[in-house]
């Protein structure tokens, strides 16, 4: 028996610009059926940012306006796309038709912008008293930065995790990095409207959730964060490791840089992590290296020790390394059982077998371009494969008549009205 998808019957209406529509994307991913207000002329994220992908075995391609951004491609699959005038009675009408029948609404953009139109929190409270409202955006509803215009970096550089760069020439630069704001942000937002679903589903209460991207990239890094702030403390009150004889470290990964037996090691065809911080760890690695005189002389603490600052353990260890391969240390570490594992490039993951294995592309063919699964796995079961990201409008007309009940009379009233294409 083929079983529903885990939020079938769950509606979420989304009015979202560029990337912050990832936060209905999770929902979409899980079988909640998503759709995409927009206006007549579209998000333009489908134009943002690189690269800008046609359809594959296309006659024409992105050089002929034959495509999409990446980002729409990704953060929009498995929606359907309403095109909305909401400048018209007709269009706000027709959206506090549709939220009626819907579990969420998601405002991805500056907070208050569907407020201005008559669809705020509490014009549609009216509409659906159990409505959960959730708005994402920059920098959040409040605080000195609300209404500083942004884009997603903005987030990152904000939260610390962005250190400035200088070119050969002197010349600041953004380095590469993981973007974090962007996608922690929706993340936590879909987690929270779930939560309020199931709230409201059994008590029939309302509710208003508002988180900014700038929060999210911040809590996300709560690690360094609290580390620092801890730090501000007097020493007899917080200390380091009892490994490192109580020596503060900095704060975080950066307090990595000195460690020998977890450090990053080049092997004969690359690199690889090692993470021998356990005392039995690193006896097993000694024994199956056949060198247990490096135990011998640096046994270490039983736990968290990484044998900071220790050189000449380091330069060992350096030689060592570079005598195999990185596919070999990592069957040795499985083998005798020490950490230790794989370094790859954003470019080079797609060829691990453990990638492979875990996250199978969705093919360009569905998607127009190759992407990642949602990386849950259901037992028992599959979750939905999605649909590719829609054409502004190319749902309107389906919805409508579907969702909504209308007929070819009332359909053809809204697009004289010019409340629809």
């Amino acid at each position: 028996m083929t079983r529903p998808p885990l939020l079938a019957g769950v509606r979420v209406i989304e009015s979202a610009l560029l990337g912050p529509g990832a936060i209905t994307t999770h929902l979409a991913d899980l079988g909640a059926e998503v759709i995409k207000v927009e206006p007549p002329t579209g998000d333009y994220i489908r134009e943002m940012t690189w690269p800008i992908i046609g359809p594959p075995g296309a006659a024409t391609g992105p050089r002929d306006g034959n495509g999409n951004s990446l980002l729409h491609l990704h953060i929009h699959r498995g929606k359907r796309s309403v095109a909305l005038d909401l400048r018209t009675p007709e269009g706000v009408e027709v959206y506090k038709d549709l939220v009626r029948g819907a579990d969420a609404v998601v405002e991805a953009m500056r907070p208050g912008t569907l407020a201005k139109r008559g669809l705020g929190y509490d014009d549609l409270v009216q509409v659906n008293p159990r409505i959960v409202f959730c708005t994402i955006s920059g920098y959040g509803a409040t605080g000195p930065y609300k209404d500083m215009p942004s884009h997603g970096i903005a987030y990152d550089t904000w939260a610390g995790q962005v250190p400035p760069a200088y070119d050969e020439e002197g010349f600041c630069y953004i380095p590469e990095h993981s973007s974090i704001g962007i996608h922690a942000g929706p993340v936590f937002g879909a987690l929270g409207i779930l939560a309020a679903i199931i709230r409201a589903r059994t008590s029939g209460d309302p509710c208003y959730l508002e988180l900014a991207q700038s929060d999210a990239a911040a809590y996300f890094d709560w690690y360094r964060i609290e580390s620092e702030q801890a730090y501000r403390r007097p020493e007899h009150e917080v200390t380091g490791n009892r490994s490192d004889d109580y020596a503060r470290r900095a704060a975080g990964t950066a307090g990595m840089k000195e460690g020998v037996r977890y450090q990053m090691y080049e092997s004969a065809d690359g690199h690889v992590l090692f993470m021998a911080s356990e005392q039995a760890f690193w006896k097993n690695f000694c024994e199956g290296i056949d060198r247990p005189d490096l135990f011998e002389r640096w046994p270490g603490s039983k736990y968290a020790d990484h044998a900071r600052g220790n050189h000449e353990l380091h330069d060992e260890l350096r030689t060592i390394f570079r005598t195999r391969t990185s596919r070999e240390w990592l069957e040795f570490g499985d083998r005798v059982n020490t950490p230790i594992g794989p370094v790859n490039t954003t470019a080079s993951i797609a060829d691990d077998p453990q990638f492979r294995h875990r996250l199978p592309w969705i093919a360009a063919e569905r998607l127009d371009c190759d992407q990642l699964p949602f990386p849950v796995k259901l037992d028992g079961g599959e979750l939905p494969v999605p649909d590719k990201a829609p054409t502004v409008g190319q749902h309107t007309d389906h919805v409508l008549r579907t969702v909504l009940g209308y007929d070819e009379e009332r359909i053809a009233e809204l697009k004289t009205a010019g409340a629809i294409v």
